[in-house]
């Protein structure tokens, strides 16, 4: 049995007045998520456990079986293991965004989606500036990075209150700085990234070229080195992920899924979509399973950007669900498929939201039970209901 689950980050929203009170998925043309929803079983799932934020890292842990109650430890130790950063006992990590303040207001939580090359120019800067062997910076992908701190009260640095910097678009930044005690170091580095990063060449250019600088980072997403169970001693499967973030790379290294890199995958609006489900389907010749996410969708309900959300729905559709149906449409049985977005990213409000999501899925053993379209109204006219982290257990078995 081949089993293929896509996850487009942030796909479900809410009705918007611009589309005469439709959300962005009931507008787009999706006839490929359609067919697996006519085919198969539409549902809810719950991906964000009461009491928890409705976060990227929390809804894929839940997806991909692992109970974030149980085993979510912060965003960046997981992106610490995809960057091979060993963490010890005494260090915190933390997801380190370069952002774009203006006016004391957070203007833009990715510096314009910097280009990977320039960040890590400018990651590479602030370890000169401000590394030390109690704090050290690693690149990632575009605006995302990752802090590491040693040697501090661990309790204290883990306990800090940190803000996503996508969740307080255009709000004051002095309102959301890390509180709490040991929050003052943190407040340090920021602070004195600014000087750091403000004279550097590539904020200059960037400046000149009317484009958004990567004037200060951002410190979030904090915790200490993961520890979770095999996928394939949990579920009997070998596996893969397919994704342009190191969020979820990391999970799946940690639970010793093979980590597939795509040649033009960027985690934004032009990544390579059908190289992912090209990706997928190779890696389908060896292995059990694959997790193919794509972050596009997500990026631009956090922009804002309705024109954007609909068009990357419909690459999705077409592109990864479309070409990986057309190779499993013939080939009769022995397949399973999944969709689902992790959580909510609704335009309006520009971030993430803990609802339930539509789930569908098709494939052998797989009863239809009678939807049209795949939406987030049709689904909650379905009776069925999964709890995120008891998913991949129905589905697998």
């Amino acid at each position: 049995m081949k089993y293929i689950v896509l996850v487009p980050d942030g796909m479900a929203d809410y009705p918007v007045e611009k589309l005469g009170g439709k959300t962005p998925l009931e507008v787009a043309e999706t006839p490929n998520m359609d067919y697996v929803v006519k085919n198969g079983l539409l549902a809810q799932v719950t991906t964000i456990p009461d009491r928890m934020a409705p976060a990227s890292d929390v809804a894929n842990l839940s997806i991909i079986g692992y109970d974030p109650r149980e085993f979510y430890s912060g965003r960046a130790p997981l992106e610490a293991a995809h960057l091979g950063v060993d963490l010890t006992a005494q260090d915190v990590a933390f997801r380190c965004n370069l952002v774009t303040i203006a006016d004391e207001k957070m203007a833009d939580y990715s510096a314009g989606h910097i280009s990977t090359h320039e960040a890590s120019v400018l990651i590479q800067e602030l370890n000169r500036g401000l590394g030390s062997d109690a704090v050290r910076f690693y690149p990632g992908v575009s605006y995302r990075h990752l802090a590491v701190l040693r040697g501090y009260p661990v309790e204290e640095l883990s306990r800090c209150l940190c803000a996503p910097p996508h969740d307080i678009l255009g709000e004051p930044i002095r309102r959301h700085i890390p509180k709490g005690k040991g929050a003052q170091v943190l407040l340090e580095l920021m602070e004195k990234s600014k000087d750091v990063l403000s004279r550097h060449e590539i904020n200059r250019v960037r400046l000149d070229l009317h484009e958004n600088p990567a004037n200060m980072i951002w410190l979030w997403g904090q915790g200490q080195k993961s520890q979770m169970p095999l996928f394939r001693q949990k579920y009997g499967v070998t596996g893969a992920v397919i994704s342009a973030v190191d969020l979820i790379k990391g999970i799946g290294k940690l639970i010793g899924l093979e980590v597939i890199n795509v040649e033009g995958a960027t985690g934004y609006y032009d990544t390579n979509y059908t190289g992912k489900a090209e990706a997928g389907l190779k890696a389908l010749e060896r292995l059990d399973f694959v997790f193919i996410h794509v972050e596009a969708t997500d990026e631009a309900g956090h922009n804002g950007d309705l024109r954007n959300k609909i068009a990357c729905i419909e690459r999705f559709d077409k592109l990864v669900v479309g070409t990986i149906l057309d190779h499993f449409k013939s080939s009769g049985n022995g397949w399973r498929l999944m969709v689902l977005p992790d959580h909510a990213t609704p335009v309006e409000l520009r971030k993430h939201v803990a609802d339930r999501v539509c789930m569908t899925m098709m494939g052998q053993g797989i009863a239809k039970n009678g939807f049209e379209r795949f939406t987030e109204e049709e689904a909650r006219k379905s009776e069925v209901h999964f709890e995120g982290h008891q998913l991949m257990e129905v589905f697998l078995k």
